[in-house]
């Protein structure tokens, strides 16, 4: 699944603070997305990360 830096992620399983949507900061081997409702920051390893994205919401121009 393709996504970059300022993606907004859709992910399948909420988080503790009950939003489910997710900013990209760094992509590479790990990704580092950081929560739109409370904003912490969690690093994920990038295969686990993929099978738990439903959609990508690309970044506005």
């Amino acid at each position: 699944m393709k996504f970059s830096v300022g993606d907004t992620l859709v992910m399948k399983k909420k988080h503790p603070c009950s939003s489910d949507l997710f900013a990209v900061l760094r992509v590479g081997s790990d990704v580092r997305i950081s929560c739109k409702g409370c904003g912490r920051d969690i690093t994920l390893n990038r295969e686990s990360a993929e099978k738990m994205i439903k959609r990508v919401i690309p970044k506005e121009s």
